[in-house]
């Protein structure tokens, strides 16, 4: 169910789509693969947000994209990424990974340990044009970075280290413990996704757990803490 305030709507992480196979646990905050919803299709350039879990050794074989921004956020655990542009990186906790597909590109994506899970995120964006040249970028941004602050980890621009993603938009992350208190003001002409990806968090006062989406749109004033701790991601669009 959703529930409105005067503001923003939250999406309950029990609405969300799920994939379970024998190597995969997947949940789907908007429609994809066999999960379809027209009332869940994305938000503003936003698209995907899929939460996986992949057992040790295991991924997914090599598959191509075309003409979407593709965002790997590692939870735990660790990814191994290899694709047709010659590039092969494992990606761990605080990794923020940008592969635009633009014309196409072919990858694969396992879980790099033998012996323990990874869990991550995977984040698909509209491009602001189509057609463009495939290109691959990582960053890690350290969790003192974020934690009780919003470390800004994509932008258009690129600004303050984070990763390039053709779009008008930026995405934060932050990890709150108890007491941490974190503030954000959502601009008039724009609109705001909060994802909680970990944990329990409180957005102005509405409580919520892993999962658990906000869509937000107008001038607003953002608060945002938690009474144990949380891991969250913040997008504010166009």
């Amino acid at each position: 169910m959703s529930q409105n305030t005067k503001t923003f709507v939250i999406h309950d992480s029990n609405s969300r789509g799920h994939t379970k196979i024998s190597w995969l646990n997947s949940y789907h905050t908007f429609s994809f693969g066999s999960f379809y919803d027209p009332n869940y299709m994305g938000f503003r350039s936003l698209r995907v947000i899929n939460d996986d879990t992949v057992v040790p050794g295991a991924g997914f074989g090599t598959h191509g994209h075309r003409d979407m921004e593709i965002l790997t956020y590692v939870l735990s655990g660790a990814l191994e990424h290899k694709d047709s542009l010659g590039t092969g990186s494992v990606i761990r906790p605080g990794d923020a990974q940008i592969m635009s597909a633009g014309t196409g590109i072919t990858h694969s994506e396992y879980n790099h340990s033998q012996t323990e899970p990874v869990h991550f995120l995977q984040i698909w964006m509209i491009p602001n044009k189509l057609g463009l040249a495939p290109r691959y970028d990582q960053k890690t941004f350290l969790p003192e970075e974020k934690r009780g602050k919003l470390r800004l980890i994509a932008a258009k621009d690129g600004r303050d280290g984070a990763v390039i993603v053709h779009q008008d938009l930026d995405l934060y992350a932050s990890i709150l413990e108890k007491g941490d208190v974190v503030n954000y003001h959502l601009k008039s002409d724009r609109h705001a996704w909060l994802h909680v990806a970990q944990g329990v968090a409180t957005l102005n006062g509405a409580e919520l757990k892993a999962g658990d989406g906000v869509q937000i749109s107008g001038d607003e004033k953002l608060e945002i803490s938690t009474n144990a701790s949380a891991e969250i991601l913040l997008f504010d669009l166009a």
